[in-house]
Parts: C-alpha cells; structure tokens; sequence
C-alpha cells in the first residue's frame, strides 16, 4: 500500500506528465493554465471513478467502481483521472459519500468530469486573468472550476450546481484544496446574481439556446463560453459570446468535435437500435454527386444538425452511416463513395441539398447568434444576403427547472 508521500509523489509525476503531454501536443499553450494544472491535485476532486466493462447498446450496463484509496484500484485510478479520458463519478444522482468499489450493473451517469482536451480548449479560449469574478454552470465535481481559482485568485471563482448530492461533494473536496473557490446548489440556468457581474463565464452544460441570465450577468469586457446541443450529439455548437466595453453583444458559433453534455432530461438521438439491420442490409443503391463531407467540414455538419433535423450519425460504423430513427430511414456510403439508402426519408437526398446551400453560402464555419435583449427566439445566420444559411433555435421550454 502507497504512504501518503508515495501518493503525493506519483501524482506529481503524473500531473507532470500530462501537462507535458498537453504541451507537446500544442493543445496546451496558455501559461496561467499549464502553472494550474500542475497546482491543482485531481485525487482530491475525483477520489473514485466508474469504469464502464459493457460493450456499445447494453442495457443494463455493467461497470466496475475505482476507489483512490484502495491498494488495489489506485494504479489503475490514478491513471485514468491522470489522461485524457472522461472521468464517470455518479449514476442516476446517487449519493457520493457511500460508494462501494468493484462491480456494479445498471444505471446511467449523471455526472462526469469532461475529459481533459475539453477543460483545456474551454479554458484557453476564456484565458481568466487574475483578478476576474468567474462563474462556472454545471461545474460537477468542480476541476474547472478549481483551475480558474488558482488563475483569478481565492473568493472570485463561483460554481452552480443543481444536484444536491455532487454539490456536497465538490464542496467537501474544493474546500480540502484550499482555493478559495466556491459551489453554491441552484438552477443553473439563472445563473448566479449574487455575484454578478463576472468577467468569465463557463458552462459546462450544454443547453438549446442561451439563458437569459448568463447574458444579464456578463460584465462588460465579459465572455461567456457554452455548448449549444440539438437532439443529436454528433454535431455540437461552440458558442463563445462577448460582451463589448459599451454593453454591446456578439456571439459566434461554430462547429465543434468536442462539447459537453446537455442537462437532464435531454432526449438524445440513437443510431444504436437501428446498427444489426443496417449491418444485415444497407438498402438500396442510388447515384449521387456529392462526395462523403469531410469530418472537419464543422460548418457543414453544424447545419446540417438544425437544417435536416433528426438525423444522428453512427460513428462507430466501418463506413460513413447517417440515420434518422424516429423516421426509420438510413443512408449508408460504401466503397468508392456509393450510397446505400433505406426508408421513407430520403435521408442522402438531404444532405445533397444542404451541402449545395452551404456551398453557395460560402462553405461557412462561424455563424453569427442574435440574442436579444427581450428574451426573444435567437436566431443564427452565416451572414447577410438571399443565400446565407439562417436557423431558428429552440427555447429553454424543454428543460426541467431545479426544484425549489
């Protein structure tokens, strides 16, 4: 069993060796944040962590429990909340303080710490300085939120957590870290008034549209950082919105390979149900002018996920697989760029047309977000005149609100 100075001393090299793996990559290029990570200790803020042993689709699920503290899990745990993977803290809102390690089966996760890319690309793009008031939605077990207190300093780095049970447990764990940073239990949907107004604000929820609140609470000089999500989540929405020094708006959206997850009660799309049949028949053989879009086409596949709604991507099939499952339809690129389609929705068709539009809009990766001042529809466009690509996004209606 590790003593208390071999765990401080493996965790250290570990730490090192993530920042200079980030480094090396050229992910990691901010200095404020490459001096937090090797101060902040993640053991503390994710003493234990659920490894997922089922494969895609089953259900229930099967996972195994690591716990930090014992000798038999702490290699294995130590390594996992030391790469760049997402850490799996809690099922179905469970309590976090009476946990059992090994086996356990059923259940989803409610909670999650974002894998690393994400806490990195997030925070560099909203470089805190110190001094900053920073608000931080959705914070989990509070890792962001810990790195941004260490760069803005103690008493100015704010969480709002609606679960009770991982608010008492960021808390407890934050609180050991001695950062000064702070959760406070609330829906964060309205923000955080009290503190207001801040400098930085950082969701890590995805959301619909922007509340409101987060908009009101920006300071000026401001930035807030959030993930727009559809009902798909193979094409996720970067959005970045600043606030001018005269109290002015802009905000860009732009596609994205990474984001975070929407709140609960979020119905996602699956390309799941429908694997084994489009496997066994991929449909029927159909022309087509359009070769398969790149995957870093993030513009393209942005609008494709609010202009041809519906549609979700299997990205775990050998070839490009696209379905629409509520509508029961496919679209399958085979071998020397063939398409294979099935069911009533012309799902290949789709995707014809609105690539043409996104051509003659000007092949887009940033779209321009109205959000007005009297909480009206929010509407996005790729910019002005008769062919610019333009959407509508949905309203906060469809979330539930945290009970009082």
């Amino acid at each position: 069993m590790l003593t208390d100075p071999d765990l401080e001393t493996a965790t250290g090299v570990r730490r090192a060796a993530m920042v200079d793996r980030l480094a090396s990559a050229r992910v990691l290029t901010y200095a404020r944040l490459r001096e937090a990570l090797l101060h902040v200790r993640r053991e503390v803020l994710l003493p234990h962590a659920y490894v997922r042993e089922s494969g895609p689709g089953a259900d229930p699920i099967d996972w195994r429990l690591l716990n930090g503290s014992h000798p038999d899990d702490r290699e294995e745990w130590l390594d996992l909340i030391y790469s760049d993977e997402s850490i799996l803290l809690q099922r179905d809102g469970e309590p976090l303080d009476t946990l059992d390690r090994g086996p356990v089966t059923g259940g989803h996760m409610t909670s999650m710490s974002s894998h690393t890319l994400a806490t990195v690309e997030a925070l560099q793009a909203l470089r805190p300085e110190p001094g900053h008031r920073y608000l931080e939605l959705g914070p989990g077990p509070g890792v962001s939120l810990a790195l941004a207190a260490v760069i803005t300093g103690p008493g100015l780095a704010t969480g709002v957590e609606r679960d009770a049970a991982m608010a008492a447990f960021a808390r407890r764990n934050l609180d050991e870290l001695g950062l000064g940073a702070a959760i406070v239990r609330g829906d964060a949907l309205d923000g955080h008034e009290a503190k207001a107004p801040y400098d930085r604000v950082h969701s890590g929820i995805g959301v619909p549209c922007v509340p409101p609140a987060w908009v009101e609470q920006l300071g000026p000089g401001g930035r807030l950082l959030t993930t727009l999500t559809t009902r798909t989540p193979s094409w996720l929405g970067r959005l970045s919105v600043t606030r001018g020094e005269k109290g002015g708006i802009d905000a860009v959206l732009e596609g994205s390979s990474r984001g975070y997850r929407p709140m609960l009660g979020y119905r996602w799309l699956t390309a799941l149900d429908h694997r084994v049949r489009i496997q066994a028949d991929p449909g029927r053989s159909r022309s087509t002018r359009l070769a398969p879009p790149a995957d870093e086409d993030y513009g393209f596949w942005l609008a494709t996920a609010y202009l041809a709604p519906g549609l979700v991507r299997d990205f775990q099939a050998e070839n490009m697989t696209l379905v629409a499952p509520e509508d029961d339809s496919w679209a399958v690129v085979g071998p020397a760029g063939t398409v294979h389609v099935q069911g009533p929705r012309d799902v290949w068709g789709e995707l014809e047309a609105l690539h043409a539009l996104w051509e003659r809009a000007g092949r887009p990766d940033r779209y321009h977000l109205d959000i007005p001042a009297d909480g009206g529809p929010q509407h996005v466009t790729s910019g002005t005149g008769p062919q610019a690509l333009s959407w509508t996004l949905p309203p906060l209606a469809g979330i539930p609100r945290q009970a009082p």
